[in-house]
Formats: structure tokens, C-alpha cells, sequence
């Protein structure tokens, strides 16, 4: 299997981060004395950065530092100047001393900001901190404060580990910020089933996270399947390769379809799914307008109802789309809902941009108590568990055997995938028009957090948050409690870590305070950066079991007294919602 570097698919540069090396700009002494201090400073943190960060498509970070220790506000605009011309998207200002706060600060409204005060008794940076901290809240310019627990020698050029941390946090969730800003969700049909997160809220993506919406009607698809509007030479290659590796697995329908009817729909979904790409990313295999695409980030496909009664369901296509890999190799997964849950699309694109592995679409379907295993099964478990699983579109990743940064998947990774699933056709009681779902099991032990993005009429947007871990049942109590909902479609078992209090007492309280139908989750505990991106965003977050000490948000959020305050004093980051 072929093995895609790294490469941004989208239009524009990836973004950059700034350094800003900040210093005592008193001259005759003072500024000379610490002109190599601080410019090591600026340098250490981006060598940092630039040897442990990547962007989601894989490219490594790159990082831009001012040409000279910046004084003044003189020196400050030589530094946003260039910063403006290199396509920065994030500023960390560091400092080993006493600086001018007002001065020196940066004062780009759009862009996230941290400083570094070094800890050391020689000058006080830490005092530089607090004043320029103080400056950004007066000015309201959020700002995220980074200052190490150890007192420091003047010479010392380590990073210790906790400021480390926090650099590698903040600039994570920057540029996530950063990357969605300018680019487009595509809404591929309107609202399915009545569900709310798929009455797209333009006001949400726009005012938020700084992105368009572009609208597509799902006729479009036929359109382009009827008149040939794809790359023939790819379908035929793309069909090869299913046929192969996708086997077919379970029919429960009391009447299946003939092999001819079979091999038509995946022929169709093949074709959606070349398709949906080619209006996500475009292809310049097309000619005319069609080679363009909407750059979109992330996508989400209606299906439900209007679509899959009368044509191939999305499964087959979304499963694709959002695992690692395809006919074409091991490459980025896209981002793409099932029944064009935007919110919950929106939540799969922040896992994705800051871990760079594939997301996992799922139902928040069911609570199994211990009684309630006991009774159904006659069997003992250890705790009560939550059943995720969707109608068959979650990327093949989520078997378990690929749940991690997609350039350091292996084609051995890949094998296990498509090993580990089979592709049901589908249950035509729900979908009439046909198709398949994928049906797999996600492998037990794997740390993953879920989450979901939920709008309150009168606040906003909201996120939940809960870590935890897969689990593996035994074989008979799984096939009893699998048999209930859907043997056809993909199953995670899945524990989140409870607390004992609040919305986390237990795994019952979890799914009875889940705000939606929907969850995404993620490979990791990624919840303490996705409460920081949060942050960045002005989005609260309201539900999460996150350890206190893992929570870093900017400096100003103490002094409003909590998330709900702070996100709405300071309002959207791109204009009002």
C-alpha cells in the first residue's frame, strides 16, 4: 500500500507560529546584558516546537522569530510586520526580565497569544508577566500565562517540563485555531431526521471559528454520478480496490437483493465517494469549476431520509472518507458527519486537528448497568458501560488497530483494519435506496476521549467532554447485547472515568446528562486541550472530568470568575454570534 507524505490539501499556507523575544529596552547596560539570554529563549522555544509539532495533513510546524528583542513599540510593529508577511497565526512572547508591558505586548485581536516569564531572581520576567498578563485582560486580548514552577538559573537554557507542556498545549490548539479560520464546512443535503445539530448554524461556524458554510444540495452527487463528472481512470482503480479489500459481511434483511443489485449500489457508493471529496478538496482531474472544490475542512451528507430511500446510503462513503486510508493509500482522513450533523462535524474537527488521527462518529446509544447485563446475559461484568455505535459510517480506524497520528500508520496497520471489518448491506427497513455499513468492534484498553459540541438558545455554543477508555467484553455477553440494537453496525464499548460527583458520579450520570444523540471521539486523553482550544474559541465548557491540574486556560478567566463569564464577556473571536 502506497504511503502519502505529507501535504495541505487545502487553499492557503498551513499557519505559523511568532516568537516574540521580549526585553528591558534601557539602554547603556541593561538591554546589552540581556540581548543573548533572551534571543536563546525565543530560539529554544521554537526548536521546541518545530521538533515535536506537526499540523493535521502531517507537514511539520514551522516557526517565525522577530528579527530583534522587541523593546518598544517601535520594535513590536517590526515583529507584527513580518509576522503579518510570514502567515503567523499564533504569538508566544518569552522573556528572562522587565519589559514594558503596553509597549511590547501583542496586540492582534485574531491571533492567540501566550507569554513566557522565565523564573529567575536576576530579573524579574515573572513581574514582566504578571504586568503584561494585566495589560492584556485591561485591553480584553486574552492571553495564556506560562511560567515555570522552579526557580531557574539566568544560564540555563532547558525548558522544564511543565513549561514545556504548556507551550506544546497552547500551540497545539493555536493553530487549530488558526487553520479553521478562512476555510468552509460543506453542508451536503439540509436537515435529517428532525435532528438539531443538522440545522446547520452559519451564525456558529462563522462567528466562532471564522469559516464559511457552503451549501450543497445532494441532486449534485447525481449529477455529477449521471454525466460522468469524475475521474473514470480513479473509479476503476478505487472499485478494484474495494471489491478486494472491503468483504461483505451479515444481511438480516428477511429478502436480500441479487448479486447484480449488490454490485450496482457499490458502484454508486464508490462514486459518492470520489465525489464528496472532489467538492470537498476539488481534483484536477475535472474540468471547469468542478476541479476547484469549496475548500472545505469539514463536511457532513444529510443521507436520512430524502437520499437513502430511494438511493445507497452514505455509510460506505463517510467510513472511507474518514479513515486513514483508501485505494489511493495511507493519507489524511477527511472530516465527515453522518446526517450532516454540523456540530458534531465541528467536534470531529477539533480532535482531528490536534491529534492528526482519524475520527470516530458514534451513536450515544445505550447505558448497560450492571443488573441490566446480569439480567439480559446472566453473565457479571466489572462496571456499567456505554454503548457507541452509529449505522456503519465510522472510519475503519476505530476498529482499534490504526487510533493514533495518520503519518505513523503502517500498512500493516491498514491490513488489520480491513481484516477487523466486514460491510453489512444495509438494514432496508431503515434505508430503502440500499448500501453497506461497516460492523467491527473496537479493540478494549484504549484511552479515548468523546465530545460534543451543543448550542443553548440565549448562550451559545457549549462543549462536553469525558475521558475514558474502551473496553472488550466477553464474547457471549457482547453477541447477546450487540443482537439487541444492531449486529450490522460498528460497536465501541466504551467506560468513561467517573469522579463520584456531578455529571461524572457514575457512567449512568454521563449518559443521562449527554447533551445530544451524537458523540465524537478521539485516540487519547486529549481533554485538557480540547478545554484550552475551547478557551481560545470563547466556547464554555460545561460538562468534563478533567483533573484540575491538566486545565490551562488564559489568564483572565480566574479573574471572571468562571467559563460561562469569561466566554461571554469576551464574545466570539470573528464579530457577533
Amino acid at each position: 500500500m502506497k504511503v502519502n507524505g505529507p501535504q495541505n490539501r487545502l487553499v492557503g499556507s498551513n499557519p505559523k507560529i511568532g516568537i516574540r523575544p521580549t526585553i528591558d529596552g534601557r539602554r547603556g547596560g541593561v538591554r546589552e546584558s540581556l540581548e543573548s539570554q533572551t534571543m536563546n529563549m525565543a530560539k529554544a522555544t521554537a526548536r521546541l516546537l518545530t521538533e515535536n509539532l506537526r499540523h493535521a495533513d502531517g507537514t511539520k510546524v514551522q516557526c517565525v522569530i522577530a528579527d530583534r528583542c522587541i523593546g518598544g513599540i517601535a520594535e513590536a510593529a517590526m515583529g507584527a510586520e513580518k509576522f503579518a508577511r510570514e502567515g503567523v497565526g499564533a504569538s508566544i512572547t518569552v522573556t528572562p526580565c522587565w519589559c514594558y508591558g503596553s509597549e511590547t505586548m501583542d496586540m492582534d485581536p485574531l491571533i492567540p497569544k501566550a507569554v513566557w516569564g522565565f523564573n529567575g531572581t536576576a530579573r524579574p520576567g515573572a513581574v514582566y508577566l504578571a504586568a503584561v498578563s494585566a495589560g492584556h485582560n485591561q485591553k480584553g486580548l486574552p492571553v495564556f500565562n506560562i511560567y515555570g514552577r522552579d526557580v531557574q538559573e539566568p544560564d540555563d537554557r532547558t525548558i522544564p517540563d511543565d513549561v514545556k507542556a504548556k507551550l506544546l498545549s497552547f500551540a497545539r490548539c493555536a493553530l487549530a485555531v488558526a487553520t479553521m479560520r478562512g476555510k468552509s464546512y460543506l453542508a451536503l443535503g439540509s436537515t435529517s431526521m428532525g435532528i438539531a445539530g443538522s440545522s446547520v448554524d452559519r451564525s456558529f461556524f462563522e462567528a466562532y471559528l471564522g469559516m464559511r458554510v457552503m451549501d450543497v444540495d445532494m441532486i449534485e452527487i447525481v449529477r455529477r454520478i449521471e454525466r460522468g463528472i469524475f475521474d473514470a481512470k480513479e473509479f476503476k482503480r478505487a472499485l478494484a480496490w474495494v471489491k478486494e479489500n472491503c468483504r461483505e459481511g451479515l444481511d438480516v434483511n428477511r429478502k436480500s437483493r441479487s448479486r447484480e443489485a449488490k454490485d450496482k449500489e457499490w458502484e454508486i457508493c464508490v462514486k459518492m465517494t470520489m465525489i464528496v471529496r472532489d467538492l470537498m478538496i476539488g481534483n484536477p482531474a475535472l474540468p471547469g469549476e468542478e476541479a476547484l472544490g469549496h475548500n472545505s475542512i469539514a463536511a457532513g451528507f444529510q443521507g436520512q431520509r430524502q437520499w437513502t430511500d430511494h438511493l445507497p446510503n452514505g455509510d460506505v462513503m463517510e467510513a472511507l472518507l474518514c479513515s486513514s486510508f483508501d485505494w489511493n493509500g495511507i493519507r489524511q482522513p477527511y472530516i465527515v458527519a453522518t446526517e450532516n450533523d454540523a456540530l458534531n462535524s465541528a467536534t470531529m474537527l477539533f480532535g482531528h486537528l490536534l491529534t492528526g488521527s482519524a475520527q470516530i462518529f458514534a451513536d450515544v446509544r445505550t447505558y448497560w448497568s450492571l443488573e441490566a447485563v446480569k439480567r439480559v446475559t446472566g453473565k457479571t461484568v466489572k462496571s456499567g458501560f456505554l454503548h457507541l455505535i452509529n449505522s456503519g459510517p465510522a472510519a475503519l480506524d476505530g476498529t482499534g488497530h490504526a487510533m493514533k497520528p495518520w503519518w505513523t500508520i503502517t500498512p500493516e496497520d491498514v491490513e488489520k483494519c480491513l481484516k477487523a471489518t466486514e460491510w453489512c448491506p444495509a438494514v432496508y427497513e431503515y434505508f430503502c435506496g440500499g448500501g453497506f455499513s461497516t460492523r467491527f468492534t473496537t479493540l478494549g484498553g484504549l484511552p479515548i476521549t468523546a465530545a460534543r459540541i451543543n448550542i443553548v438558545k440565549g448562550i451559545g455554543p457549549v462543549l462536553q467532554i469525558a475521558e475514558g477508555e474502551t473496553i472488550e467484553l466477553p464474547k457471549a455477553v457482547h453477541d447477546a447485547l450487540d443482537q439487541r440494537t444492531n449486529p450490522t453496525w460498528p460497536t465501541t464499548w466504551f467506560v468513561p472515568r467517573t469522579t463520584g460527583k456531578g455529571a461524572f458520579r457514575d457512567v449512568y450520570s454521563v449518559m443521562n446528562n449527554w447533551g445530544a444523540n451524537h458523540c465524537a471521539f478521539a485516540a487519547g486523553h486529549i481533554g485538557h486541550d480540547l478545554i484550552t482550544l475551547a478557551a481560545m474559541l470563547r466556547i464554555p465548557v460545561y460538562m468534563h472530568n478533567i483533573e484540575e491540574e491538566r486545565i490551562y486556560r488564559p489568564s483572565a478567566w480566574i479573574e471572571c470568575g468562571d467559563d460561562f463569564a469569561a466566554s461571554r464577556n469576551y464574545g466570539p473571536v470573528y464579530g457577533r454570534y
